[in-house]
């Protein structure tokens, strides 16, 4: 076990090191192999590592591999160290397989790309980076990985930077990151200065070492609510920047920018779990904060219902998505705040597989229509896309919360937990369950049903009439594409570039981009297997992670309870999947819309304005009027007063002897007369 954990973080190293030094000259796509290769061998030690920490006994599941001392100073010593223990095992096994299909679909999704070989630097750098967030040891070595898949988030959402909006999203996101990470460091110093350690083991083993059971604040090895209060509420701080929710969740829509298999990466797999897991490994001290746990299920909660209103108006395919990633990631908050942090990464799982799926479907369809991102430009593309038609309605299907696919199983769990929690928040997540089912329905029948919309949208496609077998925009024509020369999928082709060419009708994409939508589809058919609480026996990951969560609430609703929960949750699904089809299925400009959902975008504008809006005012009061007038004001005002003295001072310096004689004698008759009058008096 010990020796495939190195080899878990150590292949994504590599891949980023040979593609960095040799991936010019490997070109493609051996580029892009090299780094497919790197992240599937990551996995397949993953799995050797899970394997072997199977065939332990549950409470000798942990092993902690120290690298080398990192910070040797006075009281503070930090290794580079990797905690392999179920939590951080469970993470690195779908970060990795995830992870793993995107690389391969990347292969020929960038086909062609000039930048094909950074793109796969990138891609691996952005894996060794979460590997690190997530098998750290301790807080401060699992924040240089946080940083990690910040930076790589910047330039992989800037890929195509001679984009101006591209280049802004992804400023947009790593500065708004940098807001979260500042709560994050603060954080660090207080359990430094509490615990006197800043190792996984130290800090949160005294605290469940001193309470195996029971809610017992005060007793021996407990730490006080007020100080478990404020390193929590930092360290959500952090995790609201990373996970994108109320109020930071800005910059996860922009970061659409980027190539689509980032928008899977890190909407599926990496960055925004981060927060997630974050807060469920801090778990103890969440025990002893009970006020940051009602803050963290609250904020997880509204951010479910706001981004789930404003999804429903989304016309662009990627930005619903992206809506919706906001929306789950508020499920498995409510989880956290709840106490439930198996079923919050039960959600997490099987978020990763039908997101991840839908992501690279929206890719597949972006590419056979000419890089076209509007849904209301597309309609009746079932007809001449089987395979994504079907894999994407899996994903569909699965984020609906439709019985029997992975969503179902895994949302049900987090409101059960709810319910327990606040009868309140839980009527909030499952309206919200039915919205989810409503928009994505929505975009299913925009997409897949009614007329072939694109037809009129792009008339070239419409006049190729079959002609060619190749896939409009697809990977075979992707060195003339808009991506090409650094441009975004949904921008038309600017002056001076030529246009995308069109040889045919849209179909599906080649093998390495349609081989990751079945393995997705797949997953998000039987994910929701592993964790299936319902039937009471086969809730292996529960069972997993149990040593990870001994504060963990229990779930003590009764089978009858829990079933008449999961038929309500369930109604509201098929209402909203029934709307939304019923609505927008034939329609091509539906106009029955509700007027709350189509005002939903101002919602947006006014969060983004309620936080951006503060801090601008408060950069420019410091740029112009506290730097430019006071601190720019003082330094100038001091030279020009030494400027003025200075001068004055000059005219003396004549250089007659006769001058300097006057002033020494007229010196001295002062020096003497003020010791004559000061003896006599």
């Amino acid at each position: 076990m010990v020796n495939a954990a190195y080899v878990i973080v150590a292949l994504p190293l590599l891949g980023f090191a040979l593609n960095l030094v040799f991936g010019r000259r490997l070109g493609e796509p051996l580029a892009g192999w090299v780094g497919t290769f790197a992240a599937a061998g990551s996995f397949v030690a993953s799995l050797i590592t899970w394997v072997a920490m199977l065939g332990k006994p549950a409470g000798m599941r942990v092993a902690s591999l120290n690298i080398f001392t990192w910070v040797p100073v006075a009281g503070l010593h930090v290794n580079t160290g990797l905690l392999v223990d179920p939590l951080s095992l469970t993470m690195v096994l779908f970060v990795t397989g995830v992870s793993s299909v995107i690389h391969l679909y990347s292969i020929g999704y960038m086909h062609r790309d000039p930048g094909f070989d950074r793109f796969f630097v990138y891609l691996n750098l952005f894996l060794f980076s979460m590997l690190v967030l997530v098998l750290a040891n301790n807080f401060l070595f699992s924040f240089l990985g946080w940083e990690g898949v910040g930076f790589c988030s910047y330039g992989l959402i800037g890929f195509w930077f001679q984009r101006e909006v591209a280049a802004v999203a992804a400023k947009k996101a790593f500065i708004t990151n940098r807001v979260g990470d500042v709560g994050f460091l603060i954080a660090i110093f207080l359990i430094f200065d509490h615990f006197g350690s800043l190792n996984y083991s130290s800090v949160l083993g005294t605290l469940v070492g001193g309470h195996p059971t029971g809610l017992m604040a005060g007793a021996a090895g407990a730490i006080p609510g007020s100080t478990a209060t404020a390193i929590t509420l930092l360290l959500f701080l952090g995790a609201i920047g990373k996970s994108a929710q109320i109020p930071l969740y800005i910059w996860l829509v922009d970061a659409m920018e980027g190539p689509t298999p980032i928008s899977a990466l890190i909407h599926a797999a990496t960055m925004v779990t981060a927060g997630v897991y974050l807060m469920s490994r801090v778990a103890p001290l969440l025990h002893y904060a009970h006020a940051t746990s009602w803050v963290i299920a609250s904020v997880g909660t509204g951010s479910a219902f706001l981004a789930a209103t404003i999804a429903a108006t989304q016309d662009d395919i990627k930005k619903c998505l992206a809506y919706s990633t906001i929306s789950q990631l508020g499920y498995m908050f409510m989880a956290v705040g709840a106490g439930d942090y198996a079923d919050g990464l039960y959600h997490m799982l099987t978020h990763a597989f039908f997101k991840a799926l839908l992501f690279l479907g929206a890719g597949a369809i972006i590419h056979a229509l000419a890089d076209n991102q509007d849904m209301k430009k597309m309609g009746g593309l079932a007809r001449y896309m089987p395979l994504t038609t079907v894999t994407f309605g899996v994903g569909w299907l699965a984020i609906s919360g439709i019985v029997p696919f992975a969503g179902f199983w895994s949302k049900d769990a987090v409101l059960d937990s709810v319910w327990q929690m606040n009868k309140v928040l839980w009527g909030i997540g499952a309206f919200t369950a039915g919205l989810t089912a409503y928009y994505m329905s929505r975009q299913v029948g925009l997409v897949f049903t009614g007329q072939a919309r694109w037809r009129e949208a792009s008339p070239a496609l419409a006049g190729a009439g079959g002609a060619s077998g190749h896939a409009v925009g697809g990977p075979e024509a992707r060195a003339h594409g808009p991506e090409a020369h650094g441009r975004g999928e949904h921008e038309a082709t600017e002056p001076g570039l030529p246009a995308p060419p069109h040889g045919g009708e849209p179909k599906d994409a080649t093998w390495t981009m349609s081989l990751p939508l079945v393995l997705l589809a797949i997953a998000s058919v039987l994910g929701g297997g592993i964790n299936f609480t319902a039937f009471g026996h086969f809730d292996f990951l529960n069972r997993f992670l149990s040593p990870i969560f001994p504060y963990a609430t229990p779930i003590t609703l009764s089978t009858a309870t829990k079933w008449t929960l999961s038929l309500v949750v369930l109604a509201f699904c098929l209402l909203g999947l029934g709307f939304g089809l019923r609505t927008w299925r034939t329609a091509e400009h539906p106009a029955l819309e509700p007027v709350f959902l189509r005002r939903a975008w101002y919602w947006d504008a006014t969060v983004a304005a309620t936080v951006s809006g503060p801090l601008r005012a408060a950069a420019a009061a410091l740029a112009f009027v506290m730097d430019s007038r006071l601190v720019d004001g003082f330094v100038n005002g001091v030279g020009t007063v030494l400027g003025l003295s200075g001068r004055v001072v000059r005219r003396v310096q004549t250089g007659y002897l006769r001058t300097y004689a006057i002033g020494i004698g007229a010196g001295l008759i002062a020096f003497l007369a003020y010791v004559t009058f000061r003896v006599g008096s």
